[in-house]
């Protein structure tokens, strides 16, 4: 289904005096067509950013990502489909949407900048209803300024789980995490960019079934991308691979959990024969445990102890590493 949009303010008046002057350009086309315009170099240049090409690999892993956020309000997990990225005036963007809207503008303090989140007030509306036992499908229109109370609650957890969302989609990229979000229901009221300054718009499209699909919009300014263009324009990806903590965690418990034989070897005297012929209880034989007991893993020496009590029990208490063991399994070990 194709998305539609209404023309802007600038885009009707412009399409207003081409009307009006239709006549008068027919007649003058060849005068019109002989007088030179003045241009000035990088004057309408708002393709600082290139190609956009790692935006739109963010935006690609953020549909995937975002599914996720909507599955404890919608019982399922949408499709979710992006458009390229786009360039243009805050102003131009504010009058393709009605004056009600829910804005929420987030810091990015990595860039100095910040993001906004665009929802529909019907998504909003839809959102809430399935989550508190509703159907799925759109609400009807209705005319309205504000959002109650309940439905706040679910912007704020759906607007923090798309940032999330979100900041697993930019780590491979550049990391960024977005803090201190301020939410505003007025255009009027949204302190975000001044009217002419640019800014980049992805568009992402929620695929419902039985009804339209909603929209969501994430605003960058310009400026706040400008200093990772080169990273945006690239096609390669970035070289830092990502760390899989659990992993890590899952195999450490593995091989900590695995069994090994620990024998503590006390001496090995030599005795005379007659010392232990015809033997009999209560007789003894002397030993001398000098050198110090040594501590045997699976068989091979890695440790030196001394003979010790603790509860009642016989121990050892290990004074010297003597294998090749890394410094910090030796301090674990000794500790």
């Amino acid at each position: 289904m194709a998305k539609a949009t209404k023309l802007s303010s600038f885009e009707v008046a412009a399409l207003v005096d081409g009307l009006k002057n239709l006549d008068d350009d027919a007649g003058d086309s060849n005068d019109a067509s002989s007088q030179a315009k003045p241009y000035k170099f990088g004057e309408d240049n708002v393709s600082a950013l290139g190609d956009y090409y790692g935006l739109r690999m963010v935006n690609e892993r953020f549909n995937r990502l975002a599914r996720s956020v909507f599955l404890p309000f919608l019982r399922m997990q949408p499709r979710i489909s992006s458009f390229p990225p786009e360039i243009k005036a805050y102003d131009h963007y504010t009058d393709e949407l009605d004056n009600f809207s829910s804005l929420t503008i987030s810091r990015i303090d990595e860039l100095r900048g910040t993001q906004m989140v665009v929802l529909q007030p019907s998504f909003v509306s839809l959102l809430t209803n399935v989550y508190y036992g509703g159907e799925l499908k759109t609400p009807p229109p209705t005319n309205r300024s504000e959002f109650t109370a309940t439905e706040l609650r679910v912007i704020e957890l759906v607007v923090g789980g798309l940032n999330r969302a979100l900041e697993m989609a930019w780590r491979d990229l550049y990391p960024v995490h977005f803090t201190g979000s301020a939410h505003e229901e007025n255009l009027q009221f949204a302190s975000f960019l001044d009217g002419q300054e640019q800014v980049v718009k992805c568009s992402f499209i929620v695929q419902l079934p039985g009804g339209d699909p909603a929209d969501v919009d994430i605003l960058y300014p310009l400026q706040t991308l400008k200093p990772i263009a080169a990273q945006l324009r690239s096609r390669s990806q970035s070289d830092i691979v990502g760390e899989d903590l659990s992993w890590r965690a899952r195999l450490e418990r593995a091989v900590m959990n695995v069994p090994l034989t620990i024998t503590a070897h006390l001496d090995e005297p030599q005795v005379q024969l007659r010392a232990i012929t015809d033997p009999t209880p209560g007789k003894v034989v002397p030993v001398d445990l000098k050198p110090a007991p040594r501590l045997l893993v699976e068989g091979q020496h890695f440790f030196n102890g001394d003979i010790g009590e603790v509860n009642g029990k016989a121990a050892i208490s290990i004074t010297e590493c003597v294998a090749t063991v890394p410094q910090q399994e030796k301090e674990r070990m000794t500790g």
